[in-house]
């Protein structure tokens, strides 16, 4: 390895001029929304397409006309509405899928049809039941007919990487003859190497006639973990579309990973050569959109968008962290639209992470006092899957961490029906010895829980953030909720636990009222009006 070649801690702070552009195809529409427990109705799906076009994908797969009226329509309305990218229609090599994606791409700004055909032994024989001169003769005819209906068109031989090299030349060199604008190499199964693929596409780009004129492509599978690394492995040998989905969503074990690839040719731009056109500020918020539309999470140790993606809590490398970032991260996580690198206070955490936590929450303990600080916490955090703020600052002021207030939560009701407002009534007690109880309507039972607690403490909360997780598994998986928001211009953090995750709302915005209110004596809890 060359010395520009090695890893550099500033490498996504380096504005890299590459020598050529690889287009971006997203078909997290088609082929990623066709996935069990993926689907989106036709608003998701155009709320998703306005979201890829501003996230600078070149190519947009907006779905499959024929698979249905809803697919047409959802096809049809995204091109009519799009400027930016390419918009693409799937077809079968028949009359009919070709008639309808012509027909659903009719307003778009730039139209590609998507022609698939098998090519492996395997799929010939069971699947088309076709000759291998059967399969050149309805590729290339169907190429024909498409390019009648659109800007340009695309083929894809399927199964590709489990298809003789030189029949797969053959089939190529006769889609380039008919039109063909794009030479996708799919592997379909997942079923390739890194290795082979690299091969494949250097021996395709060196024999299929005409190979000049078109640009190859990649669609990989991930169903040995490599999908990923076979997509990067053809733009090493010159391929120039990647196809890959948000998440990494798809049949079966999903789709290349478009955030994992594109961080990945911008991390190592030395190395690949090539740029995208990527905002990659937008891939984390893009990234969420999808987990909101269709209700499926990404796991905690997912790459780049991942929660744990730039979240530490090793005291080695908490410590190296602290020195110089680029010790143990190779990307900034304001470069995905992340926000900043989260130190997690944990049993793994050591002295130098606890400090520096401690000072952004206003406290500076002397040696002798940072030994008994440290002491409690760590007793804590073998109790604890996470240390929160509220947490410390209870161990900084000689409090009992798992007793903190002077907020407690007696009693909560909530009721909501669809259609209408919320409402949400509290009892809380104070250590002074007051009792209180508030209701509130809000927009729903969170909103009018909060609502009900800020009148109860006549505290003002100004919520900026607020995300609810599971901490575990099942039915009966407690939620962790967490808020952050602003009161006196300073953002304050607050974190609750519970198998209901409207009492976990509740519990997390009494942690950030009585770290507001243990930071203010002058202001105790008589002051509030109405107690």
């Amino acid at each position: 390895m060359t010395p520009q070649d090695q890893p550099s801690s500033e490498s996504s702070d380096v504005t890299h001029v590459a020598a050529e552009r690889v287009r971006i195809f997203d078909t997290t529409l088609r082929d990623g929304e066709q996935a069990p427990g993926f689907s989106m109705d036709r608003r998701a799906k155009l709320r998703m397409a306005h979201a890829l076009e501003a996230l600078g994908v070149d190519v947009i797969e907006a779905g499959f006309p024929i698979a249905s009226p809803d697919d047409f329509g959802s096809v049809a309305e995204i091109a009519r509405v799009l400027r930016g990218p390419t918009v693409c229609g799937l077809a079968r090599c028949h009359d009919k899928d070709i008639e309808a994606a012509g027909r659903a791409l009719e307003a778009a700004r730039h139209a590609r049809i998507h022609l698939f055909l098998s090519t492996s032994p395997l799929h010939r024989e069971h699947k088309l039941n076709m000759s291998q001169q059967q399969v050149i003769d309805t590729a290339s005819a169907a190429i024909e007919r498409a390019k009648t209906l659109c800007h340009e068109v695309e083929f894809s031989a399927e199964d590709a990487t489990r298809t003789e090299p030189e029949y797969l030349v053959d089939v190529f060199s006769a889609a380039v003859a008919a039109g063909a604008t794009t030479l996708n190499v799919p592997d379909t199964v997942g079923y390739t190497t890194p290795v082979e693929m690299a091969e494949l596409i250097t021996y395709l780009r060196q024999h299929v006639r005409g190979a000049e004129r078109v640009i190859f492509s990649t669609h990989c599978h991930d169903d040995l973990g490599m999908g990923v690394a076979n997509s990067l492995a053809g733009v090493a040998a010159g391929a120039r579309q990647v196809e890959c989905t948000i998440n990494g969503i798809g049949e079966r074990a999903g789709n290349a990973s478009m955030e994992e690839i594109v961080m990945a040719l911008r991390v190592r731009g030395a190395f690949y050569g090539v740029d995208t056109g990527i905002d990659t500020r937008k891939l984390y918020p893009t990234s969420r959109l999808l987990t909101q539309l269709t209700g499926q999470g990404v796991p905690r140790n997912k790459a780049v968008v991942g929660e744990n993606a730039f979240a530490h809590e090793s005291g080695i490398h908490q410590h190296g962290m602290l020195k110089h970032r680029g010790t143990y991260e190779i990307m900034r996580p304001q470069d995905v639209g992340m926000g900043e690198t989260r130190l997690v206070l944990g049993k793994h955490s050591g002295r130098h992470a606890l400090r520096q936590r401690l000072q952004t929450l206003g406290h500076t303990p002397d040696e002798a006092s940072m030994d008994n600080i440290f002491t409690r916490f760590k007793a804590l955090a073998d109790k604890k899957r996470e240390v929160h703020d509220e947490d410390l600052e209870a161990i900084a002021l000689g409090m009992d961490p798992e007793a903190t207030g002077p907020w407690r939560l007696v009693h909560l009701n909530t009721n909501s029906h669809l259609g209408g407002s919320a409402s949400a009534s509290v009892r809380l007690a104070h250590d002074e010895g007051q009792d209180v109880g508030e209701a509130a309507i809000g927009d729903g039972p969170v909103d009018a829980v909060l609502r009900a607690i800020e009148r109860a403490t006549g505290t003002t909360l100004d919520v900026t953030h607020f995300q609810v997780r599971a901490v575990s598994e099942g039915g009966d998986a407690q939620g962790q909720a967490q808020l952050i928001a602003r009161h006196d211009e300073r953002d304050w953090r607050g974190a609750g636990v519970s198998t209901d995750i409207i009492e976990a709302t509740a519990l997390a915005a009494l942690a950030i009222v009585n770290r507001i209110e243990r930071q203010a004596p002058a202001q105790p809890a008589a002051a509030v009006a109405h107690l």
